[in-house]
C-alpha cells in the first residue's frame, strides 16, 4: 500500500512537472520560429524595397522599371506584391494564391519612393519544425516520467523495507524476542524509532532476566530452610508427647519462617533493584551458631559435620539476613559438592573480618576454578546458582567471596570489620 502510494505520488508528481515545463517549452518554441521566420521575410521585404527604389531610380523611364525576372529568380517560392507610385504598373510574381494560404506568412513596407510592397512565403515548415520539436519535448518528457517511476520505485523499496523491519521488530519484541536487532537504515527518523525499540527490548529482557533470576534464586535458596523447617516440624511430631522438645522445635521452626520471609523480602527487593543496604556492626557468633544449628541436623542426616572455629567476638559491618544467605550458599555448596566435615573458620585481618568455608572434598575441577562464580557453573549435578548469587549478595553491600583455594575446596567471605555493638546505658 505504501509503495503504491508512493508510486502514485511521484508519477502525478512528474506528469505535473512535464505539463507546466513541456507545454510552454513547446509553445514558446513555436513562438520563436514564427518570430524567426517573421523576422526574415521582413528583412527581406526591405531589401526588395531598397532594390526597387535603386530601379526606379536608374530605370525610371521605362514602362516596366522593377526587373521582375531578377526578384522571381531570387524567391521563387514567395508571392512578391509591388504597388508602383503614380500611374506606373503594378508588379505580381510568384503564385498569388499564397496570398491566401492558411500556411502562408507575409510582411509588408514602404519604400523611400513610396512604393507598397509586400512579400508572401509559404511557412508550413514551420509547423513540420515545430512538431517535431513537439514530438522531442513530448520524448524527453516521457523519459523523464519513467526516470521519476524508476527513481520512485527505489525509493518506496528503501523507505518501505526500514518500515516493514520495524514493523517485525515490534512484532518479535510483542512475541517475546527481546534480543536488540541494532539496524539503522540511514533515515533520522526511522533509526530514532528503531533505538527506542532496542532501548524497549533491552528493559524487557532485563524484566524477564530479572523475574527468571528471582524465581531461580528464590527455588534455590527457599530449598534449604525449607528443609531446616521440614525437619523441625517432622522431630516436633514424632515428640508430641514431650513438652520441652515441643516447645524447643517450635521456637527453632519459628525462626526459620521468619528467615524465609526475611529471604523472601531480600529476593524481592534485589529483583526490583530498590533496595538500599544499611549496614549494622553485627556480632558474628549469633550468626554463625544459627547456621550451626541450621545444618547440623541436615548434614548428620548423611553422616557429616559443621564446625565453628576461629576467634570469637567478631563485629562486622553487614546485614543479618544476607550474611546468613551468603554463608548458607558456601555451606550447601560444600555440602553437595564436597566431603567430610565442613568447617566454617572466622578471622580478623586488618579492617576485614574473614570468615572461610572448607571441607574435606576433592576440590574444585581446574576447568571450572576461573568461572565457579558465574550463573549455571557446576562440576556435578548442581544448580550453578548458589556461588553466584553469594557473590552478588556480598557485591550489593560492599563485601566479596573468593575462591582462595581449589585443592582443598575454601571460599572466603571478606567483610568490613565493624566496632562492638553499643551496649545500653545500665541504671544510674
Amino acid at each position: 500500500m505504501l509503495r503504491r502510494r508512493m508510486l502514485f505520488s511521484t508519477l502525478m508528481v512528474a506528469v505535473v512537472a512535464v505539463l507546466l515545463l513541456g507545454v510552454p517549452l513547446g509553445a514558446l518554441t513555436h513562438q520563436k520560429l514564427q518570430q524567426d521566420r517573421e523576422a526574415i521575410l521582413q528583412r527581406d521585404v526591405e531589401r526588395i524595397a531598397n532594390q526597387v527604389d535603386v530601379d526606379l531610380r536608374y530605370r525610371g523611364d521605362l514602362d516596366h522599371p522593377v526587373e521582375a525576372d531578377r526578384l522571381g529568380e531570387e524567391y521563387p517560392k514567395a508571392y512578391i506584391s509591388i504597388d508602383l507610385p503614380g500611374d506606373r504598373e503594378d508588379v505580381a510574381i510568384g503564385d498569388p494564391e499564397l496570398r491566401d494560404a492558411p500556411t502562408s506568412t507575409g510582411a509588408t513596407t514602404e519604400s523611400a519612393s513610396d512604393a507598397h510592397v509586400e512579400l508572401w512565403e509559404d511557412t508550413s515548415d514551420i509547423q513540420a519544425t515545430s512538431m517535431s520539436a513537439w514530438l522531442g519535448i513530448a520524448s524527453l518528457s516521457l523519459l523523464a516520467i519513467g526516470v521519476a517511476v524508476g527513481l520512485a520505485v527505489v525509493q518506496a523499496r528503501q523507505l518501505s523495507y526500514p518500515l516493514v523491519d520495524l514493523a517485525n521488530t515490534a512484532e518479535g519484541l510483542g512475541a517475546g524476542i527481546t534480543a536488540p536487532r541494532r539496524h539503522r537504515y540511514g533515515i533520522e527518523e526511522l533509526d530514532r524509532v528503531a533505538e527506542v525499540l532496542d532501548r524497549s527490548a533491552e528493559r524487557v529482557s532485563s524484566l524477564i532476566a530479572s523475574e527468571r533470576h528471582f524465581a531461580t534464586d528464590a527455588s534455590h535458596q527457599l530449598r534449604t530452610p525449607l528443609t531446616a523447617l521440614t525437619m523441625r516440624l517432622e522431630e516436633l511430631l514424632n515428640n508430641a508427647d514431650d513438652p520441652e522438645i515441643v516447645r524447643e522445635e517450635g521456637q527453632g521452626a519459628l525462626e526459620q519462617a521468619e528467615r524465609l520471609t526475611e529471604i523472601v523480602t531480600g529476593l524481592l527487593a534485589r529483583a526490583r533493584k530498590t533496595r538500599q543496604p544499611d549496614l549494622v556492626p553485627l556480632p558474628l557468633d549469633s550468626v554463625l551458631n544459627s547456621l550451626a544449628d541450621e545444618w547440623r541436623p541436615i548434614l548428620a542426616s548423611s553422616g557429616r559435620e559443621l564446625r565453628i572455629t576461629g576467634e570469637e567476638g567478631l563485629t562486622a559491618m553487614t546485614i543479618r539476613a544476607d550474611l546468613h544467605q551468603i554463608l548458607t550458599a558456601l555451606v550447601e555448596n560444600s555440602s553437595q559438592h564436597g566431603a567430610g566435615t565442613i568447617t566454617v573458620h572466622r578471622t580478623s585481618s586488618g579492617e576485614s573480618v574473614r570468615i572461610e568455608v572448607s571441607d574435606e572434598g576433592p576440590g574444585v575441577p581446574d576447568d571450572i576454578a576461573p568461572r565457579i562464580f558465574e550463573r549455571e557453573t557446576s562440576g556435578s549435578e548442581g544448580t550453578g546458582l548458589g556461588l553466584a548469587l553469594a557473590r552478588h549478595i556480598a557485591e550489593s553491600e560492599g563485601a566479596r567471596v573468593e575462591l582462595v583455594d581449589s585443592r582443598t575446596p575454601t571460599f572466603a567471605l571478606f567483610l568490613p570489620f565493624g566496632p562492638p555493638p553499643s551496649e545500653p546505658p545500665g541504671p544510674a
